[in-house]
């Protein structure tokens, strides 16, 4: 842990509805992009599906763009532009007509560096998420932002604690970044503050969890440090959360909590 122990990684949360319009979707992420590197992130996080909304969405399909597309390329353009790293959901062609729905991770150069199709599919509480999405191989996906090793995940993903383990004993990830549109409903905002506690709690790392902000989601984004302490919460309205984040504070949390280096059931994780 001594090599990152002066790592720092400023991250903003970007908690904001999405709309059916790519196009106002994409001015969401050039104002916050900046509006992040002008206040010093290096690090700018939107939410799972932030290219176009998939609830209420006839033909998801028929949004659907590549990673060659417009959308990529408009998140990369606004990464280059500002100097800031970007995480921002989108969904992406499989062919099958059917979609990913995929993450992807810009460097502040404006290089992609990181895709996650998300692998949980959300076929739980009266929803069948399967229907329009099709799950991504199994596989860790981790990239490097100021020093530190981030993995991602993507919504659902957060209820499976085998794959945000994984993450951090096979891929040393640092910081674990959850873009979501988690639904609400009766209990699921409690869901929601204790399973991302708990990912961070367990693991001793970082958590970042970045929901949307609308009439059927939670919000709650929120910055959880390697002792489950909850350093920056954006409550349930649009706008945004900055948090710092060090390589110290994981060391000296992993040295009073020394959980991962006590693990005796280390086995490769099934997370399909």
């Amino acid at each position: 842990m001594t090599e990152i122990n002066s790592a720092a990684l400023t991250i903003m949360l970007v908690q904001h509805g999405v709309s059916q319009s790519k196009t106002r979707n994409v001015e969401i992420i050039r104002k916050y992009a900046a509006e992040a590197a002008a206040q010093g992130a290096d690090l700018v996080v939107f939410p799972e599906g932030m290219m176009v909304a998939a609830v209420g969405n006839p033909d998801l399909a028929a949004d659907s763009e590549s990673l060659n597309g417009q959308f990529t390329t408009a998140v990369r353009e606004a990464a280059s532009a500002n100097g800031i790293a970007i995480v921002a959901g989108m969904f992406e062609s499989s062919g099958d007509g059917r979609v990913y729905n995929t993450l992807i991770a810009s460097e502040a150069g404006g290089s992609l560096v990181a895709v996650y199709r998300k692998i949980h599919l959300y076929d739980a509480f009266a929803y069948r998420e399967s229907d329009t999405v099709m799950p991504g191989d199994v596989e860790l996906v981790t990239f490097t932002c100021s020093g530190m090793t981030v993995g991602l995940m993507t919504c659902y993903d957060l209820r499976f604690p085998e794959l945000a383990r994984a993450l951090v004993l096979e891929q040393s990830a640092h910081v674990l970044v959850v873009p979501a549109a988690w639904a609400n409903g009766p209990l699921k905002e409690d869901h929601w503050t204790v399973l991302s506690r708990a990912r961070a709690l367990e693991n001793t790392v970082y958590l970042a969890v970045c929901d949307e902000a609308g009439a059927h989601t939670c919000g709650l984004s929120m910055v959880i440090d390697p002792a489950g302490v909850v350093t920056a919460n954006a409550g349930e309205i649009e706008g945004s959360i900055k948090a710092t984040m060090t390589g110290l504070r994981i060391e000296q949390t992993r040295s009073m909590n020394p959980s991962l280096r006590n693990v005796r059931m280390r086995r490769t994780p099934s997370v399909g």
